[in-house]
C-alpha cells in the first residue's frame, strides 16, 4: 500500500482548484513556476489539457533542459495544466464534454449505472481558460501575453485546433498531437473553414501523430485477438493523414499561420504522449527558433 504520508512532491510545482465564472466543478490547475525572477516582459507560458496525465511529463522535461540551454536550446518558463479533482489521469466524463466542439452528442455511460457520455463544450471550456484560467496565472507570476503555448493529445488535440480556429489571437503557438478530427464526422473542418485570421507575429501550428496510429498497427498489436478491429478502425479516423493535410493547407495561410508536421517512430496513440509534450516543452520555451 502507497504510504501517502511521504508522497513525492515535485519541485517548483503547486496544485490549486479553481472554478470557472460560468459555473461547474472546478478544474485542478498544476503549476510550475521558475525559481528566478521573472524576465522583464514575464515568462513564457505553456497550458496543457488532460493536466493529470500531462503535467509530469512537462514539468519534468523542462526541469532537466531548461538548466542547460545551450545544449536543448530550452529556457524557463511557466507550465499551467488543467486536469480535474481525481487521482486518475483522465476523468473520461469531464474531457468528453470539455474538448469537444458543440454541438456534440450523447453516448451511452462508459459504465452500467454511470450516467450518459455528452460531447460539445468546447466554447465553455476555451471561455474559462481566456476569461479565469489566465488571468489567475497572470495574477500569481508575470506572464508574456506573447509567448503563450497551447497543447492537447488526441482529444485535447481536437480541442486545441477548436481554440485555434475560434480565438486565434490567444496563444502564439498551437500544438496538436493525435488530434481526433475525424470525431462527429469531422466538424471540426466546418471551423477551419470559417476560421478567423491569426493576429499577431507568424503564429505557429504544430501537428503530429504517432507512427503506429497510421495505416497499420504496432507490431505486438498484430499479436491481438481485436487486431482487426483495430485496423479498421484505424481506417475511420485516419489520424495521420487528416494530421498532415492540415498541415499541408494552413501553412503558409494569408495570415502568416506557419505550420509543421511531425510523426513520432514506434509510438501509439498513447504511448506518444511523453514525446509529444516534450515537443510542446520545445516549441513554448525554443531560446532560439
Amino acid at each position: 500500500m502507497t504510504d501517502r504520508n511521504n508522497a513525492y512532491f515535485m519541485p517548483g510545482t503547486s496544485v490549486f482548484d479553481l472554478s470557472s465564472s460560468a459555473g461547474g466543478a472546478p478544474y485542478r490547475i498544476f503549476l510550475s513556476i521558475p525559481a528566478g525572477p521573472p524576465p522583464a516582459e514575464g515568462w513564457p507560458l505553456l497550458v496543457l489539457s488532460d493536466g493529470n496525465a500531462t503535467f509530469p511529463f512537462a514539468a519534468n522535461s523542462l526541469a532537466v533542459q531548461a538548466p542547460y540551454p545551450t545544449s536543448t536550446n530550452i529556457g524557463w518558463g511557466v507550465i499551467a495544466a488543467i486536469g480535474y479533482p481525481s487521482d486518475e489521469a483522465y476523468d473520461g466524463l469531464r474531457r468528453s464534454w470539455d474538448l469537444a466542439p458543440p454541438p456534440g452528442r450523447s453516448y451511452p455511460p462508459f459504465t452500467a449505472d454511470g450516467p450518459e457520455v455528452r460531447t460539445g463544450g468546447a466554447d465553455r471550456f476555451l471561455e474559462f481558460i481566456e476569461a479565469d484560467l489566465l488571468p489567475e496565472i497572470a495574477r500569481r507570476i508575470a506572464i508574456d501575453p506573447n509567448k503563450r503555448t497551447l497543447f492537447g493529445h488526441s482529444f485535447g488535440g481536437l480541442f486545441t485546433l477548436f481554440a485555434l480556429f475560434e480565438r486565434p489571437g490567444l496563444f502564439a503557438n498551437w500544438v496538436a498531437a493525435s488530434p481526433t478530427i475525424y470525431w462527429e464526422d469531422a466538424i471540426l473542418l466546418e471551423r477551419e473553414a470559417g476560421r478567423r485570421p491569426a493576429p499577431g507575429n507568424m503564429p505557429f501550428l504544430h501537428l503530429s501523430a504517432g507512427e503506429y496510429e497510421g495505416d497499420d498497427l504496432a507490431p505486438f498489436q498484430h499479436q491481438n485477438e481485436d487486431a482487426a478491429t483495430r485496423l479498421e478502425k484505424k481506417k475511420h479516423e485516419r489520424t495521420v493523414s487528416l494530421a498532415r493535410e492540415m498541415a499541408e493547407r494552413l501553412n503558409g495561410t494569408p495570415d502568416g499561420l506557419r505550420t509543421e508536421f511531425e510523426i513520432f517512430p514506434r509510438e501509439t496513440h498513447m504511448s506518444v504522449l511523453a514525446a509529444a509534450v516534450n515537443r510542446a516543452i520545445n516549441v513554448a520555451f525554443a531560446i532560439r527558433r
